[in-house]
């Protein structure tokens, strides 16, 4: 049998590799994807990765090509890969039930959410924000595969010492916050994350990060009985990715 080739596409990140040094292949603003063969829709019927939450990323690690440290992906190229998978798996059209009404994206159609590359330093993931209420100067990173698994293991250990705490927004800032007003110890930030982070501030810094951090946009507009356009955001889960389950 002669030696058969796996037919690949190069798929654009949202962040252009912005964020990446100048060594990590992420840095050029692409990967190399294969398409999705036998082989990968048994990973998306694997009961352990099903059980334990990683079943979506052991599919992308399989389908990338490029070599890669797949933790080093921000969570918006990661969106953008994961849309990538799903087109050159089983196509373009998604359907979903939504209140109860059918409807059907076109995933190629997906926009990546503009960039400013003035608010990027090339090859550094740090950026700056001065919150509006108190006048903090913090010092912040875009959050990686990496350190979603490092915030989700903290989570975990939280709630086993107190299964009525609510940590994740909290969590999520302690790890993404690299300065408070200069000061750059890990202990500071977390005093300054349970202590002194105003409410407002932490939702105008929230609101921020939503404007500016590079990602798919991952939202369909639906028309209502009454005529008004609402923005939904697109369901994902198993099926995003296996249409028959």
């Amino acid at each position: 049998m002669s030696e058969l080739k796996f037919p690949t596409e190069m798929v654009e990140l949202p962040s252009k590799g912005l964020v990446y040094p100048e060594e990590n292949p992420l840095s050029s603003g692409k990967i190399e994807m294969k398409y999705m063969t036998a082989k990968e829709e048994d990973i998306l019927t694997n009961q352990n990765y099903i059980n334990n939450g990683t079943v979506i990323d052991e599919l992308l690690k399989a389908l990338i090509i490029t070599k890669i440290n797949y933790n080093d992906l921000i969570v918006g190229d990661k969106n953008a890969i994961m849309v990538a998978a799903r087109v050159l798996g089983y196509g373009k059209d998604y359907s979903f039930t939504y209140e109860g009404e059918d409807h059907t994206v076109d995933l190629s159609q997906l926009d990546s959410k503009e960039v400013n590359e003035k608010d990027f330093t090339k090859g550094k993931n740090e950026f700056s924000f001065t919150l509006p209420t108190s006048g903090t100067l913090i010092t912040y990173k875009l959050l990686t595969h990496g350190d979603d698994k490092k915030i989700n293991n903290e989570i975990k250990g939280l709630k086993k010492l107190n299964k009525l705490s609510s940590p994740e927004l909290s969590t999520r800032l302690k790890h993404m916050i690299l300065s408070v007003n200069g000061d750059a110890e890990k202990k500071s930030i977390r005093e300054f994350v349970d202590n002194y982070f105003l409410a407002k501030d932490s939702r105008a810094f929230r609101e921020h990060i939503k404007t500016t951090q590079p990602d798919v946009n991952l939202k369909f507009e639906i028309e209502r009985p009454d005529g008004d356009v609402k923005d939904i955001d697109i369901p994902v889960g198993i099926t995003f990715f296996w249409p028959d389950l």
